[in-house]
């Protein structure tokens, strides 16, 4: 089990500029925001980040601006998983050095589009344990993968290789599952297979039911507020938030919270293709929202 991946992570965005290139000053700007605001450490090139829409250079700058800014004041850990398990596994060993250096773990998405079994997923997740040079926090997240990680399954995959594999990112949505993998990982794992909330509306409930922390979209604007939410598991502070969660994923993520940082002036409004910025309706819904909060 490792401290660094508990508490609050934010999954950061990807400013992009006006024309869509990656707009750097405005990362800088996000990440020192995300340490004054009491981020316990920072998810790199996930989701949120639109990694997908960028190439391999541009990651690499992203990846590395994140780094310098940061200057080793929180833990960062790092997006990288896919649907091929030798092209993961070829991305770890070709980066295991500047991994190991500046990353305390990587997040690596549940294989998606292919629908593997349960043993295709532990059998590709035991893979990429082996050859990531940092511990692996396995990210499942049915609605965009098409395959639910069970908790049985997770557990198998961290008995195969307890030193590499730090926890999993539960966003499936389903609090029984994930009560019932808090459970196994206690019982069979001495609660060193951390559960980490994968959804920032959950986060509370998750905390409460013996949860490590949340990864977070919405601590992009709010660290302060999703800071208190996961270390005090504030459920009345938690139901403030819900409007404003709904909203953030109402015509999907990170265009939501996109809208939000650029109402509060802090990035353009830019997603990549395919993904779109908020229709004008959530929009105006969203800045209502933002004009009506009082944290």
């Amino acid at each position: 089990m490792i401290d660094s991946i508990k508490g609050l992570g934010t999954a950061l965005v990807t400013p992009f500029t006006d024309t869509f290139e990656v707009d750097m000053d405005a990362l800088r700007r996000l990440v020192a925001m995300q340490i004054a605001g009491g981020a316990d450490y920072l998810v790199v090139l996930g989701t949120t980040g639109e990694a997908v829409t960028m190439t391999v250079d541009e990651r690499q700058k992203v990846a590395n601006s994140i780094i310098v800014q940061n200057n080793g004041r929180l833990p960062l850990v790092l997006g990288l998983g896919g649907n091929c398990t030798s092209d993961v596994v070829r991305q770890l060993t070709e980066q295991s050095e500047w991994i190991g250096k500046h990353f305390a773990a990587i997040l690596s998405v549940c294989p998606y589009y292919n629908k593997p079994s349960q043993e295709g997923l532990y059998q590709h997740f035991v893979e990429v344990g082996k050859a990531s040079p940092v511990p692996v926090i396995l990210y499942n997240v049915p609605g965009r993968t098409g395959v639910n990680l069970l908790p049985e399954t997770a557990i198998r995959i961290y008995e195969a290789c307890p030193e590499k594999v730090a926890g999993v990112k539960e966003a499936s949505g389903n609090m029984e599952q994930i009560k019932h993998l808090i459970a196994l990982s206690n019982q069979q794992t001495d609660g060193n297979l951390l559960v980490i909330s994968g959804d920032d509306g959950l986060a509370a409930a998750i905390m409460q039911a013996g949860g490590a922390g949340l990864i977070s979209v919405a601590a992009n604007a709010f660290p302060h507020i999703f800071r208190q939410i996961v270390h005090q598991a504030d459920s009345k502070l938690q139901a403030r938030t819900e409007e404003l969660v709904h909203l953030l994923f109402k015509e999907g993520n990170p265009a939501g919270i996109k809208t939000v940082l650029s109402q509060m002036g802090l990035i353009c409004n830019r997603l990549r293709l395919p993904l779109v910025s908020n229709s004008e309706s959530v929009q105006h819904e969203i800045a209502v929202l933002l004009s009506n909060l009082n944290f």
